[in-house]
């Protein structure tokens, strides 16, 4: 018995640990990522501005997301550090998430938009898009706490058996 508890605190470490990696992960991976939210309608945009630097950062991403969606109403646009458009495109689903080029540095802008009457709540993001360690950062915890669970699973097997031999 002495043995499965040692294994159950070893198990329930790993997952601590794995859950403490998850949360500095998704905390590198939205490092200089810049999250507002808001009402848009017909009469009201949001928008959400970002600094970029063309020589540290190539690409940037954007995301949108909208609470109560609905078809041909709302759109997106990323203006550069010149207020020239690169991107303008309707949105076609409650969640999007798309890349743009960064040639100039400067502040970005993204203007989420709709052509409703009504106020309707909408979450943005953009950033600099993370580059592969970084997501390599927020995958790896998964795994850790994977481990961890099937260490305690493993362990709660273990104690069934033993108790049925023990009958």
């Amino acid at each position: 018995m002495q043995k499965s508890g040692i294994a159950v605190v070893v198990s329930g470490g790993i997952i601590i640990i794995g859950l403490f990696l998850l949360v500095l992960g998704n905390q590198s991976i939205l490092e200089g990522i810049i999250q507002d939210d808001g009402k848009v309608s017909s009469e009201q945009t949001l928008t959400i501005s970002n600094d970029f630097d063309s020589q540290t950062t190539s690409t940037g991403v954007f995301a949108v997301q909208i609470i109560e969606f609905q078809e041909d109403v709302f759109s997106v646009k990323i203006l550069d550090p010149f207020d020239i458009e690169i991107i303008s495109q309707e949105i076609n689903r409650e969640n999007i998430e798309d890349e743009f080029e960064v040639i100039d540095t400067g502040t970005y802008k993204l203007i989420i938009q709709s052509n409703s009457n009504e106020e309707t709540q909408v979450f943005g993001a953009i950033g600099p898009l993370p580059d592969s360690g970084k997501k390599i950062f927020g995958v790896i915890p998964v795994y850790v706490i994977v481990v961890g669970m099937i260490g305690l699973a493993g362990v709660g097997i273990f104690g069934i058996k033993n108790r049925k031999r023990s009958v």
